[in-house]
């Protein structure tokens, strides 16, 4: 199966580990392109971008009735050896859960959670929505099941999901190119196939959220950096699809500032061990 795999390098020699974005739900690896790939290039790192089956220009669209989040860590498997090199994982969303998944099962040597969807399911998360923000409850549902040709209005997608001066053809560029998700992927986040709920041994992580994210409440982040022993950094005034947001390079001079720090032990090939 042909996987889409964007990748961006830096100029001159290379002597920090490779970055691999995992993009989240009715996206592809085209939302890191814009910002992040470029960024961190100029940052020195190696970066690279998946879609996953059925997302971007993958192949795999045909059987998504039938795909689960275990066939996504496939994916990303597929990907690391690709790239030759165990990189940095940095999910989004979906992607975070799938990021989750995977590093039980293969050494990592870092791990950046997104806005990612927490070890202990979504029903907090979708509660959230219904309570507090249905029509985008409602929206996402016309998103899975009519893609993009779902009636969306773009206003309130931004409204939730982004900060209030992120420019309306950020959006515009965004919907036409969101795809339906797995209904079976779905209901895995929701609990049907979760990441083990403990700390993955001595894993460098980074947890980060954002303060007006209507799907993945500040709570949730929280709650996922609880478990896995380490602080959540909250942007404010930041909105669920961070990567594209009006105040993105604020994540990713985090994010840069996080693996600065990480990097000694990176270089002195300190290579976590997958939790049993």
């Amino acid at each position: 199966m042909h996987l889409e795999l964007i990748c961006h390098r830096p100029e001159g020699t290379v002597q920090r580990p490779p970055l691999l974005f995992v993009h989240g739900a009715y996206a592809g690896a085209w939302v890191w392109e814009p910002h992040f790939l470029p960024y961190f290039a100029a940052q020195g790192y190696t970066s690279y971008a998946l879609s996953l089956r059925g997302h971007g220009e993958s192949e795999g669209g045909e059987q998504r009735l039938l795909t689960r989040l275990k066939h996504y860590v496939a994916d990303v498997e597929a990907a690391v050896a690709r790239i030759g090199t165990p990189p940095v994982l940095i999910g989004h969303s979906m992607g975070g859960v799938v990021v989750q998944k995977y590093m039980h099962r293969n050494p990592v040597p870092g791990v950046v959670l997104m806005s990612s969807g927490p070890p202990y399911g979504l029903f907090g998360c979708w509660l959230n929505m219904v309570l507090t923000q249905p029509l985008l409850l409602a929206e996402l549902t016309a998103v899975q099941m009519m893609g993009p040709t779902a009636p969306v209005d773009i206003e309130n997608i931004r409204r939730w999901l982004f900060s209030d001066d992120t420019p309306a053809e950020v959006l515009y560029r965004m919907v036409p190119r969101m795809v339906p998700e797995s209904p079976l992927v779905v209901l895995d986040m929701w609990g049907l196939s979760l990441p083990p709920s403990r700390a993955p041994g001595n894993m460098p992580m980074l947890v980060v959220g954002a303060e007006r994210d209507a799907f993945i409440h500040p709570g949730a982040v929280m709650a996922t950096a609880w478990t896995y022993r380490t602080e959540p950094t909250i942007f404010p005034d930041v909105g669920h699809a961070m990567m594209l947001d009006h105040h993105w390079e604020m994540v990713a001079e985090r994010i840069a500032q996080w693996l600065e720090a990480t990097l000694p032990r990176l270089r002195a090939g300190a290579l976590p061990v997958a939790a049993a």
